[in-house]
């Protein structure tokens, strides 16, 4: 553990230029793809552009000892920005960590595309998986940010329209609740680098379109009825105001009688993990995250 680490990533992010306004579609993106930009990506992997399920996507794997297993990775961004490579870090890490390969899907975005595209795309991309074969029990859906929030919701969609569900969900820091109700989104506030509510608000009124977020596809933890999921790992830090969106579906999860394991570190900001190799914390996140991973998805050669 280094405090030092975690002050410097702080005063890192606190150094970004805040917009005095909502900023422009254009300005989301391109200042997600330079915050991305900085990550680590592990050495030892190959990739290559891919589709699936009607999408672009990125197939990751091991460049030696490669194991059986499919992680079908979510990109973060608000639903507005991101794409296979701004989450390559992380994506990678789990590659390296688990040995499995990952297919790292590039699905629509908002506002062009709101609500539920991305849902779409996600189960798409899963029903695609299953029709060329795979095993469901050899698949897990892993994402941060928007994407964790992607691998709760499309697994909701998934088991809706009588789909086979995945062997486990890891969300790293999940998007959970378009209401913005948890009260860390007020307790959070201050210690959040990244995030404020007006801008949630900016960004989550895009990617809604005039919806209602009170359903199950926009805000699990507030009413999703989780019957029936998978095992779940969800990853989060004290220094997020989407804190709660993780302890409330962990509170949810467990009142379903749905394996969960609710894993928070002190000191950390939204999707900590993304800093693997500069921050202590977040490469012994991943390993936890491997480790359940490993226990979980069962595949044969």
């Amino acid at each position: 553990m280094s405090r030092e680490q975690r002050a410097r990533i702080d005063a890192m992010l606190r150094q970004r230029p805040r917009p005095e306004g909502p900023r422009s579609v254009a300005a989301i993106r391109a200042g997600f793809a330079a915050l991305m930009a900085g990550m680590i990506v592990p050495a030892g992997l190959r990739t290559r552009a891919t589709a699936l399920g009607g999408r672009p996507a990125v197939l990751v794997e091991p460049a030696e000892h490669p194991r059986p297993g499919t992680l079908l990775y979510f990109h973060g961004g608000s639903y507005l920005s991101g794409s296979p490579g701004t989450a390559m870090a992380v994506t990678g890490n789990l590659v390296s960590r688990t040995g499995f390969r990952a297919l790292s899907l590039d699905y629509r975005l908002a506002p062009e595309h709101p609500f539920p595209a991305a849902i779409d795309d996600a189960v798409r991309a899963y029903r695609a998986l299953l029709d060329d074969g795979e095993d469901p029990s050899s698949i897990a859906f892993a994402g941060d940010s928007a994407g964790g929030g992607l691998t709760v919701t499309a697994c909701l969609a998934a088991r809706d329209a009588g789909l086979p569900l995945p062997a486990a969900l890891v969300a790293f820091s999940p998007g959970l609740d378009m209401t913005r109700s948890g009260e860390s989104m007020r307790t959070k506030a201050d210690s959040d680098p990244l995030f404020t509510r007006e801008g949630m608000e900016h960004t989550g009124a895009m990617y809604l379109a005039g919806q209602d977020p009170r359903q199950p596809l926009l805000s699990p933890a507030v009413c999703a009825d989780l019957a029936g999921f998978p095992p779940v790992l969800l990853q989060a830090g004290t220094h997020e105001m989407l804190l709660d969106d993780s302890t409330r579906l962990a509170d949810r999860a467990r009142a379903a009688g749905v394996d969960v394991i609710l894993d928070v570190t002190d000191g950390v900001p939204h999707v900590f993990q993304a800093y693997a190799g500069v921050l202590d914390e977040a490469d012994e996140a991943l390993d936890r995250a491997a480790l359940f991973l490993r226990q979980r998805v069962r595949a044969t050669p």
